[in-house]
């Protein structure tokens, strides 16, 4: 039967069985499989069994839902493929379609398999990514990315952040995770997240909307320009693009 295996940094927490046709994930108490993290939507994805095969949706979440550090909008699943929620993850395991399909071609074509080396190496890589300097009384939660098959894609210019204001004025941020949380909790939270097209940042939490150039970015994701300035919990910040 096909499972899912639900992990924090590397740390497996639990294993959920996709015995319906229809499992939802979110932060809400009331879905299937619930994630208690800010940067996970209340309905965040949906999974669907379509005969042998397993889907999951995106739910036109806030941060969009990643397999394979890809966003993805629908997606047919394979054994072993990731699903990241932040520093979550959830390991799409199916086995009863390995068997069935071992003897045939086309499976190795559609399904990506991991070496038990290979994984444990995975694993420990990600254990030891070291997590950036936190601003005073700021949160900050980062996800790593993890490497993408396509070894020959183009690079993308890596994003920072300064500090313009305040004790930690100078101070510096790489965006180079896939997912990086800032603000205060309790008073006003944002993501900004690395995509293949860019660097967006997106409300999460508190009553304020971020700023950006000296307007309310309102609830929806905006992307970053080059010297765009963040105000975010009282403190700006200045994103530019390191060139490549």
């Amino acid at each position: 039967m096909a499972k899912l295996i639900f992990s924090l940094d590397s740390n497996i927490l639990n294993e959920f069985l996709l015995d319906k046709e229809r499992i939802t994930i979110g932060r809400r108490p009331t879905n299937d499989i619930h994630i208690d993290n800010l940067a996970v939507s209340g309905e965040h994805a949906v999974i669907l069994k379509k005969g042998d095969d397993f889907y999951i949706e995106d739910k036109n979440s806030t941060n969009g839902t990643e397999v394979n550090a890809k966003l993805v909008k629908s997606y047919l699943l394979q054994s072993g493929d990731l699903i990241s929620f932040g520093k979550h993850q959830l390991k799409f395991i199916n086995d009863a379609k390995l068997q069935n399909h071992s003897g045939s071609d086309s499976a190795f074509e559609k399904t990506v398999f991991l070496r038990p080396a290979e994984l444990t190496e995975m694993m420990k890589a990600q254990a030891q990514v070291e997590p950036s300097t936190a601003l005073p009384d700021t949160v900050i939660s980062e996800k790593p990315v993890l490497p993408l098959a396509e070894k020959s894609a183009p690079a993308m210019a890596v994003g920072r952040v300064q500090v313009l204001n305040g004790s930690s004025a100078g101070r510096e941020l790489i965006l180079n995770k896939a997912l990086t949380t800032l603000g205060k909790t309790g008073v006003q939270v944002a993501v900004i997240t690395k995509r293949p097209q860019g660097y967006f940042v997106t409300h999460v939490e508190g009553k304020v909307f971020p700023i950006v150039n000296g307007s309310s970015i309102g609830s929806q994701a905006f992307e970053l320009s080059d010297h765009d300035v963040i105000e975010l919990a009282g403190v700006k910040m200045e994103f530019y693009l390191d060139k490549v």
